[in-house]
């Protein structure tokens, strides 16, 4: 199973991931409260991470044409939603919602 470790406002959490999972569900279910707030359809950007090592995969039009819309973003930010893992990772996860204060949102589906 890949390896996934995820930088925190709380410090950072390792942890192994099911091939093929989105990004994001592991992240949540591995206890961290990663925001999700659209239900992993990519239109909010809330579940955003920085990719600090590893392979994320290759970025798909949908995730590339929403990220395309904000400005300042580095290079290397992914939505966790539109993410498969397939690799060992290290990422950051940029909103919380123990954070910002507000609900994580819909789980996304496992699709």
């Amino acid at each position: 199973m890949p390896r996934i470790e995820a930088e925190t406002a709380e410090g950072s959490n390792a942890f192994e991931a099911e091939e093929g999972r989105k990004l994001v569900l592991a992240i949540e279910d591995a206890g961290i409260d990663i925001l999700h707030r659209c239900g992993g359809l990519a239109k909010c950007t809330t579940c955003r991470v920085e990719v600090l090592a590893g392979d994320p995969g290759e970025i798909g039009e949908l995730e590339r044409n929403r990220l395309a819309a904000e400005t300042g973003l580095a290079e290397n930010v992914r939505l966790s939603c539109q993410m498969h893992v397939h690799d060992d990772l290290k990422v950051r996860v940029v909103n919380q919602s123990s954070v910002r204060g507000i609900p994580a949102g819909t789980r996304p589906s496992e699709d």
